[in-house]
């Protein structure tokens, strides 16, 4: 048993850095190698008018996006390995401004999912108010019931209240999507770089 440990000493330099560490330094390497050959692809294209104009301005803004993302990535892994504090160093402010601009980004691209022209909808109780103080000929118990529509109180207005609330459980299940996609977005992009 002594054996093995005197080799695994000499393997990681008599036992001082850690056996998972050095699995992580290679693994890092070998990403850092794989990036640098999909860069190389990238870059060219990316200073192409040509192909730059053939791309749909969401798209343009992804693609610089994810240069910017994974330039300032590489140089915050670059500041670590020399043992800097990338927290006290400027390029903290710009890993946050460029999450800044891809939440601005991930807006414009749901935006444009959207609907052309959006749904039309009424404000029934600002209606009732509207018709009650335009109507001055109204018997007491009709401006009572105008009153109480206004205020949300008609019978019939239970039914549009449900699905009102159904809706907002619509939307809110689908704005939870896109942060799951978010989300996939970042973890897909933490993997590859």
């Amino acid at each position: 048993m002594a054996d093995k440990s005197k080799s695994s000493n000499k393997k990681n330099g008599d036992g001082i850095i850690p056996e998972s560490v050095l699995d992580a330094v290679n693994k890092t390497a070998t990403n850092m190698v794989e990036l640098k050959s999909h860069f190389d692809e990238f870059i060219p294209l990316c200073s192409d008018p040509q192909v730059l104009s053939k791309l749909e301005p969401l798209e343009r803004a992804k693609a610089f996006l994810l240069l910017a993302k994974a330039t300032t990535t590489v140089f915050a892994v670059r500041l670590r390995c020399k043992g800097m504090d990338i927290d006290e160093h400027p390029v903290k402010s710009e890993i946050e401004r460029l999450n800044l601009y891809q939440e601005k980004l991930q807006r414009a691209i749901d935006l444009s999912k959207a609907p052309l022209r959006p749904s039309v909808t009424i404000n029934s109780r600002a209606a009732t108010r509207f018709i009650e103080h335009s109507l001055p000929d109204l018997r007491v118990e009709q401006k009572r019931s105008m009153r109480d529509i206004s205020r949300g109180k008609s019978p019939h207005n239970k039914y549009k209240e449900n699905s009102i609330h159904k809706k907002k459980k619509f939307q809110t299940t689908d704005k939870q999507s896109v942060k799951s996609a978010a989300q996939e977005f970042l973890e897909k992009a933490a993997k590859e770089l």
